[in-house]
């Protein structure tokens, strides 16, 4: 008995020992995630700009909303495999860290944070540059997991396999991953500016042919896998449409919240969110490759 109890200890420790294991690499791979996906932005002068001026009430409305977004990540793509919205929590948590803290790092290293520069300030150019560096922290563990982690979690089950407003999920985080790394930029506008109505059709027309595109490469695999006698127009309809309209809600908001559109007209808000809504679409259409 006494044999049979030590055994059982030691599986329970050798277990917990591989748990923590997996865990300690995914906090890795978060912090090269975090580097990897968000380090275009830390090197980005609109963000540094914006880390100073934007609007307070806007960027803790976009740092609270990336909150249930990196939990609903965590669930799927964690840094280990989650069985509990409370274990995906303290995921997106630990991603939140690590963005913080990558961010606070590298802008100090590149100079742009300093000692004598107003709290506010500080605070607000890591508060926003931790936005994307939580994302791409969470993203790391689908990016860089390696073959072995693939096998072990093959001998898993799949408890999270995607729904279909799960993948639309995914759509609105490929969109956002893409549009907050040219949102920021004085190009978006000027793009915007120079271009006629018949440019902003062409655009739609294009962002709408390559996403379909890119839907039936990806084909969605994992969740509503698209058969090969599926009509073209069932993905359109369920697929690429509301995926565009994803990306240009998405390209709104991100407009709206690095203040690319105050005191601008109807007309020019539109052709800016068209133009946002180009990279934002192909972000949405390739989340199944990103993600």
């Amino acid at each position: 008995m006494m044999d049979m109890a030590a055994q059982s200890g030691d599986s329970f420790d050798d277990a917990r020992r591989v748990r923590r294991n997996r865990f300690l690499m995914g906090l890795a791979r978060g912090i090269a995630g975090a580097l990897l996906f968000a380090l275009p932005m830390l090197m980005t002068m609109e963000m540094w700009f914006l880390g100073f001026y934007m609007g307070r009430d806007r960027l803790l409305l976009l740092m609270l909303l990336n909150i249930p977004l990196l939990v609903v990540l965590a669930h799927r793509i964690g840094f280990e495999r989650t069985v509990s919205w409370r274990e995906a929590a303290r995921d997106a948590t630990v991603a939140y860290g690590i963005g913080i803290v990558s961010s606070a790092l590298i802008l100090t290293v590149f100079g742009l944070l300093k000692g004598d520069m107003p709290g506010t300030e500080i605070i607000g150019k890591i508060a926003l540059q931790s936005v994307p560096a939580s994302i791409g922290a969470m993203l790391g563990r689908s990016q860089l997991a390696g073959d072995a982690d693939d096998d072990e979690d093959e001998e898993e089950p799949d408890e999270t396999q995607t729904t279909y407003f799960g993948e639309l999920f995914l759509m609105a985080v490929g969109a956002l991953i893409l549009s907050l790394n040219v949102a920021p930029t004085e190009e978006m506008i000027v793009i915007a500016y120079k271009m006629t109505h018949w440019h902003a059709l062409a655009l739609v027309i294009l962002s709408i042919a390559l996403m379909h595109g890119f839907v039936y490469a990806v084909s969605f695999e994992g969740g509503h896998e698209l058969s090969p006698d599926t009509p073209w127009w069932h993905a359109f309809v369920r697929f690429t449409l509301p995926g565009f309209v994803i990306a240009l809600s998405i390209s709104l908001y991100t407009l709206w919240s690095f203040e690319r559109i105050d005191d601008t007209s109807a007309a020019n808000v539109l052709l800016s969110v068209i133009v946002l809504a180009f990279p934002a679409s192909l972000g949405a259409a390739a989340a199944r490759l990103i993600l």
